[in-house]
């Protein structure tokens, strides 16, 4: 099964590689793993995707929480969340084929952000069904070139910080360290 936490860690470098080398050295497989700023500026977020087939979802939220740069780890697999994936996709793709392309793309929400004489760059977000439901459709046209993001998640509702109830109180299945 796969697990999806939420981690704020402290904004500066090589938080990324201890992180990644904790996951190496305990053999947990990571799916995706996907960082960027928070809305502190001396914080970051880290929405990491794991296979827990091997190892519990609760041991790899615990081996985070001992590293001093993370402040917090939540399991948000089974709590009300928007999940989102981004992926650019360079299609092969004529002229003469851009508006039917146009109109595929659009079906599905996406939009074609950059136009070549022999391609277009597709922009595709959305759950991770939908983004490879449009990547399917584009493989025969001739994908030449794709990147995806992995996952980013935020908890549904009224928290903020991640996990926190409006009224100060911790949320389920969330743990900060001091």
């Amino acid at each position: 099964m796969k697990h999806t936490l939420v981690a704020r860690v402290q904004d500066q470098p090589g938080v990324l590689n201890r992180v990644a080398s904790l996951f190496r050295r305990r053999a947990f497989n990571i799916e995706s793993l996907t960082v960027g700023g928070s809305e502190t500026p001396a914080y970051s977020r880290m929405t990491i995707v794991v296979d827990t087939a091997r190892v519990p979802a609760h041991l790899v939220a615990a081996n985070l929480r001992k590293l001093v740069p993370v402040t917090e780890v939540r399991d948000v697999t089974h709590v009300p969340t928007v999940e989102r994936d981004l992926a650019l996709v360079r299609v092969r793709c004529e002229p003469a084929e851009r508006a039917e392309l146009a109109g595929l793309v659009s079906i599905f929400r996406g939009r074609i952000v950059d136009v070549a004489p022999d391609s277009v760059i597709v922009e595709i977000t959305g759950d991770r069904e939908k983004v490879d439901g449009l990547v399917e459709l584009l493989r025969p046209r001739g994908i030449t070139e794709m990147v995806r993001t992995g996952k980013v998640a935020m908890v549904r509702g009224g928290s903020a910080e991640g996990g926190e109830q409006a009224n100060g109180r911790q949320a389920e299945n969330t743990e900060k360290v001091s």
